[in-house]
């Protein structure tokens, strides 16, 4: 089983619902942290490392002698990485998708592909907790090949959580893509209900099953349930707001540690979305 935990906004506390899951669950669980941008799973989990691997995209390199300008490669890019200028070729690496397109189509073959490193990947484990997370090197744009980097590494038996970007564009889709379910983790508040409508609509567009879960909930009935029961969305968890949690987060502490009643709600999480993820 993989599940995404995911949201349309930075701070509805991902990384608190996959720090705690990971810790609930009985069975074998794998964390990956792909929020590559900034990750912080490591906080909570305190893996220790034992190994690390780098990460690297294809970019194009034109050879000036052969390119007789014709201009192909930049009509096939689709990002503007790479444009003919007469009889000179630009290629902007941080455009870039890898796709090898302009590669494929140069009738000269003076295109071919390098390998640019662009960050790095961990591997550890915490007891029972086995552990990836990604890291994007200082100055690159393109955080979807890390992603796909650290997927490489889930599980094909037990559970793998996904920690995942915020927001809704390349990196949030790049994530959730191919899971079993995704988690939407939001927040009782307008801009939660706003980005929340976002990733259901994501979500739903890519046919994944899905549940929302709302962190720091100070009643039952608030804006995100009532959207929820409008829209025919499971409303899985209602986490309260309670400024122990956040005292804890701040030490690296996991909500389960403070507030330990927790622990059967979210391996009750983990089960109903199994069973949402059987019935689609």
């Amino acid at each position: 089983m993989k599940i995404a935990i995911a949201s349309g906004k930075g701070g509805t506390g991902k990384t608190t619902i996959s720090a705690a899951l990971a810790f609930s669950v009985s069975c074998p669980v794998r964390l990956l942290d792909c929020d590559v941008e900034e990750p912080n799973s490591h906080f909570f989990i305190q893996p220790k490392i034992q190994r690390k691997e780098k990460v690297y995209s294809l970019v194009p390199t034109v050879d000036a002698e052969k390119c007789t300008g014709c201009g192909e490669c930049g009509r096939v890019c689709q990002f503007s990485a790479i444009i003919s200028l007469g009889s000179k070729t630009m290629v902007f690496p941080e455009l870039c998708h890898s796709c090898g397109g302009c590669a494929r189509i140069c009738p000269t073959g003076a295109i071919t592909e390098v390998r640019k490193e662009i960050g790095t990947i961990v591997i550890g484990a915490h007891g029972e907790i086995e552990f990836v997370s990604g890291r994007m090197d200082v100055g690159q744009a393109m955080s979807p090949p890390i992603i796909r980097a650290v997927k490489q590494h889930e599980r094909t038996d037990g559970l793998t959580i996904l920690d995942c970007p915020p927001g809704t564009s390349c990196p949030f889709i790049t994530a959730v893509k191919g899971c079993d379910a995704a988690l939407l983790v939001t927040e009782p508040t307008p801009f939660g209900l706003h980005d929340l409508k976002l990733a259901v609509d994501t979500v739903r567009e890519l046919n994944i099953p899905f549940g929302v879960v709302v962190n720091r909930s100070i009643a039952k009935e608030n804006r995100i349930a009532h959207y929820c029961r409008e829209e025919g969305i499971s409303l899985l968890l209602q986490i309260p707001e309670d400024r122990r949690v956040a005292e804890a987060y701040s030490r690296g502490k996991t909500l389960t540690a403070v507030l330990p009643e927790m622990r059967a709600k979210l391996v009750a999480l983990v089960k109903d979305i199994t069973e949402i993820a059987r019935e689609a």
